[in-house]
């Protein structure tokens, strides 16, 4: 069982050192981020958590209103393929082709 606590605290700690070096410069909350990655480097867990507290950037809630002025907006989600007019007309076009 020890054994099993180790390696999920050890994949905790990895996930946050990995999210703190791919989250970008701007984005970070409350300490630049190379004090970010010194934290969660030298305190382990509890630099993750810090970190997932205090300085992961902050996701906007699907509830959320839209930017105000001033603000810059979401960007729209990704669109799937069967979603695009322009794609489904292209591959009827190829279907038909085809036959």
């Amino acid at each position: 069982m020890p054994m099993v606590l180790g390696l999920a605290l050890l994949a905790f700690w990895l996930y946050c050192l990995f999210d703190v070096i791919t989250t970008p410069e701007e984005e970070t909350r409350n300490l630049p981020k190379v004090l970010w990655v010194l934290i969660v480097v030298l305190l382990l867990a509890v630099g993750g958590l810090l970190w997932l507290l205090l300085g992961r950037p902050r996701v906007p809630s699907p509830l959320a209103p839209e930017a105000g002025p001033g603000e810059t907006a979401r960007p729209a989600a990704p669109r799937g393929p069967d979603d695009d007019p322009e794609f489904l007309k292209d591959l009827d076009r190829r279907l038909r082709d085809e036959d």
